[in-house]
């Protein structure tokens, strides 16, 4: 039986919708329940809306369809179980229209509810699993389906008919998945954090050293290093040959190597292919945002200035939507008084941050010290990229400051957990709640400060200096190339690979046998050289000028 419950969960991941099948114990997750219960208290305040301007004649609770049901009256329907074959779901809400025009059927309108004000593909794919599920059940076309989603409860059309044969193949793949006795192979993706699996999921992953573990790593790429025989990140930091780089490409970046990231963890040191000799200059302003991204709100700014013992902190506190452009001001400000300031961040959430406050609420004055730093930011993450490996599993700012030495303390410890504790100030005015966002963006803003001088550190110190920080990462440029190729005895990690390298070498050899008689020398055994047939023309055909243009019918023909 599949369950909108479990097409839901394939959507995310096929391991999670095993385990849901299995009636797998979550682990539990703090991102993940408060989502269900933001969702169902969503739900119940639409509901309540709706049910107070419908009329009691026209409403009913758990109605059941029936094919050639035509005696019945109501026009909103609320929690309706529908079973039909092996498909079973739970609609919120329906509506039944009747159609205009003299013998048409009555139309069924399925709805789905979602407190997030952004809907995604697998919202579609839901109200449209939904409309499958009915349209069997009572036999007829379900065409349209309705999301009730955001702050404000509006509601998005969604055309059931146009997505009904992916539903109809994804509910294949679902069914054959769920009737497995064993569970799909284990990969992480950026579900994960939103999962109540995680832990089980990356426990398991981090005992097997799968190569999900490594973040970045695409589905083709891991299936092609399968396709290899590399399941693992230790066998794939085997696999890594620093390669010289060529005269015509010492501007462009290298490409980044999954490889190198698995060696970088195997040895537990920093390599580096490129240490930029690029210096942060200035004043720097270490930036760190915190937002609401379905709203595309900004609440919390924090900067620190300065290095070292003298460094001041500064955090910018939104209530509400109308104190974003006060905060930003605020900002502003802290920029003009500072000489020479060089904002300093950690990914594209912030470049995002400013390109949009700019937009929404003005820049600074132009030519001013405040606009050539937002103008012209430092993200530490494009320092990183490609360049320096640090040996974590990602380049994620917590797993390198965690390398470094920083911990995080407290709760929340996520981005997806600052979400979660921001809501829940929002409904209770809670300042202890309040106080631990504010400590949660300070201590990211630490962290900020810790990756910095360490890149600082790198691509400041001198490299032949005996106590330089360089000295401590690995350079690919002075590693040394092993080629596979020359005479020299093969090394296998298991013995069998070498009993079957002997037997392809010998059929390698045999190839190339020569043979030496008293007639002959070097002569080859067996190999036929085929001629190679020309073939020559017999016959000269003489074509007459055409009187008139094929195309136009012309005369004029030069």
């Amino acid at each position: 039986m599949i369950s909108s419950h479990h097409f839901e969960a394939y959507l995310e991941c096929p391991t999670k919708c095993w385990l849901r099948a299995q009636n797998e114990a979550s682990t539990g997750n703090v991102y993940a329940e408060w989502a269900r219960a933001q969702n169902e208290t969503y739900r119940k305040e639409w509901l309540e809306r709706r049910v107070a301007i419908v009329a009691e004649a026209d409403r009913i609770l758990s109605p059941t369809f029936e094919a050639d049901r035509k005696e019945a009256t109501w026009r909103f329907a609320v929690d309706i179980r529908v079973q039909a074959d092996d498909l079973e779901c739970r609609i919120p809400a329906a509506e039944r229209v009747r159609s205009a025009g003299r013998g048409r059927r009555v139309q069924f309108i399925p709805y789905r509810f979602e407190f997030s004000n952004k809907l995604t593909k697998q919202h579609k794919l839901m109200v449209a699993f939904d409309a499958v599920v009915l349209s069997e059940a009572i036999g007829r076309d379900i065409r349209l389906g309705k999301i009730i989603h955001g702050d404000r409860f509006a509601t998005l059309n969604v055309k059931t008919s146009s997505l009904i044969s992916e539903v109809r193949m994804r509910i294949k793949s679902c069914a054959a998945l769920v009737a497995n006795t064993s569970p799909p192979d284990l990969v992480l993706n950026r579900h994960c954090g939103q999962c109540e699996f995680q832990g089980r999921c990356h426990k398991q992953a981090t005992e097997k050293d799968d190569l999900s573990l490594l973040g970045g790593m695409s589905d083709k790429e891991r299936k092609k290093l399968h396709d290899k025989g590399i399941f693992t990140v230790t066998q794939l930091s085997y696999t890594f040959r620093p390669r010289r780089r060529r005269r015509y490409a010492q501007d462009r970046q290298e490409k980044y190597h999954h490889s190198l990231r698995a060696l970088a963890i195997r040895k537990d040191k920093i390599h580096a292919v490129e240490v930029l000799g690029q210096k942060l200059d200035g004043t720097p302003v270490y930036l760190d945002v915190e937002g609401l991204p379905d709203r595309d709100f900004y609440y919390l700014i924090g900067v620190r200035v300065g290095d070292g013992d003298g460094a001041i902190h500064h955090s910018f506190w939104a209530d509400d939507a109308d104190g974003e452009k006060r905060i930003w001001e605020k900002f502003l400000d802290v920029l003009a008084a500072i000489s020479n300031p060089r904002i300093v961040y950690y990914g594209s959430y912030e470049t995002a941050f400013l390109k949009r406050m700019c937009e929404r609420h003005g820049g600074p004055r132009e030519g001013s010290a405040a606009a050539i730093a937002i103008a012209h930011p430092t993200n530490l993450l494009s320092l990183i990229y490609a360049r320096i490996y640090f040996p974590t599993l990602s380049n994620g700012l917590k797993d390198i400051a965690g390398y470094l030495g920083f911990q995080w303390l407290g709760s929340p410890a996520s981005g997806l957990e600052a979400i979660v504790w921001r809501h829940r100030w929002e409904a209770s005015g809670d300042h202890a709640k309040k106080q631990a966002l504010l400590a949660y963006n300070r201590q990211d803003c630490d962290a900020l400060q810790i990756v910095a001088n360490r890149l600082v550190d790198l691509h400041c110190a001198a490299p032949d200096s005996e106590s330089s920080p360089r000295r401590e990462v690995v350079q690919t440029s002075d590693m040394k190339r092993e080629s596979p190729y020359g005479f020299k005895r093969n090394e296998f990690v298991f013995p069998t690979l070498e009993a079957v390298n002997k037997a392809a070498y010998w059929d390698y050899q045999r190839e190339r046998v020569y043979l030496k008689s008293r007639y002959k020398t070097n002569c080859r055994p067996g190999r036929k050289v085929k001629r190679r047939i020309v073939l020559r023309p017999n016959t000269s055909i003489e074509c007459p000028r055409p009187s008139r243009c094929p195309a136009c019918n012309s005369k004029l023909i030069l």
